[in-house]
């Protein structure tokens, strides 16, 4: 069987799951505060922000730090419990199937996953901004290539992190145990934009882009500078460090 097979099996899978619908929802969750507090927007001056670029980052920020990366521990333990679930992981195995080849159509599952709820919160952004433009009387609207561009950049910078959560999931077999974990790994995140080598920790890259995209756009604030050497070879070495060892411990027990 060959990959492009197996990622077709796998999307065939979570149709029949709730993970959508999570996303949906914690997207929607991520948008409503930035509509209630519209107003705080305008006060955003003392740091040189406009307010139309404020509402999108103050958003992005929330996603990135914490929303997104949740999202896709949950996505991570929903994709192992499919399997687990009625012993299907037993039917897998039975076919003539690349147990490393079926890790990397997950973990390409994960990444749509990920692109998926990125672009419902685009969606959700301009859907918002609109609603925020009518109720203050100004327009919260900003170029969409503009906010694809953020949005981009935020989905490549979480390549690593997903990579790393997907690992975790692999190798912590009990469900409850593996999104403590990945929670826990969420929270260092706002001490380790602030350090040298916030490069040797993936969870904070997504966050650490954003607050430099932020610092971009508030002249009155410090901009993080995103140094992409020595970052992006070592953001290299950790995904792929972290997909050899989920290709080689996937299903290990289950398949002595």
């Amino acid at each position: 069987m060959n990959f492009l097979s197996l990622i077709g099996i796998e999307f065939k899978k979570i149709k029949r799951s709730k993970i959508l619908l999570i996303l949906l929802f914690a997207t929607i969750v991520l948008w409503l505060p930035s509509i209630f507090n519209a107003p705080m927007n305008f006060e955003m001056d003392k740091e040189g922000i406009s307010p139309e670029n404020s509402f999108l980052m103050q958003g992005l920020l929330g996603l990135a730090w914490f929303m997104y990366p949740a999202s896709m521990i949950v996505g991570t333990l929903l994709l192992n419990q499919i399997e687990r679930s009625n012993k299907g992981y037993l039917k897998m195995l039975a076919l003539p199937v690349s147990i490393r080849k079926l890790s990397m159509a997950k973990f390409v599952v994960l990444l749509t996953l990920a692109a998926i709820q990125i672009l419902m919160a685009v969606v959700l952004y301009f859907i918002s901004a609109a609603i925020v433009t009518q109720t203050q009387d100004y327009d919260f609207i900003l170029s969409p290539l503009f906010v694809l561009k953020e949005a981009g950049l935020l989905y490549l910078s979480s390549i690593p992190m997903l990579a790393v959560f997907w690992m975790f999931s692999v190798c912590i077999k009990t469900p409850i145990f593996a999104i403590g974990v990945g929670l826990a790994s969420i929270v260092p995140s706002v001490l380790m934009i602030n350090t040298k080598i916030w490069y040797a920790y993936p969870m904070c890259y997504p966050f650490f882009i954003i607050n430099s995209e932020y610092g971009k756009l508030a002249t009155n604030l410090s901009n993080k500078e995103v140094n992409l050497i020595p970052g992006l070879p070592i953001a290299v070495i950790i995904t792929i460090l972290c997909l050899a060892v989920s290709s080689i411990r996937f299903w290990k027990a289950e398949r002595r």
